[in-house]
């Protein structure tokens, strides 16, 4: 029983750290996005490819 218990908390803690890892990309490409739009606005030409760089990096990654 106490292997099965084991098994059981290795296999909620993965479930967390996968929604915890989850919700800090969303922020990430949220934020992201945010700051490349306020780059538009400005005409910060730098800072846009900056986050677009960044951006794109996130999604090779996932």
């Amino acid at each position: 029983m106490d292997k099965m218990k084991a098994t059981y908390e290795t296999m909620l803690g993965l479930a967390a750290e996968m929604v915890l890892d989850d919700a800090v990309l969303k922020f990430r490409t949220e934020r992201i996005y945010r700051d490349i739009d306020l780059a538009l606005a400005s005409g910060d030409e730098d800072t846009f490819h900056r986050l677009a760089e960044q951006l794109n990096a996130i999604r090779l990654s996932h």
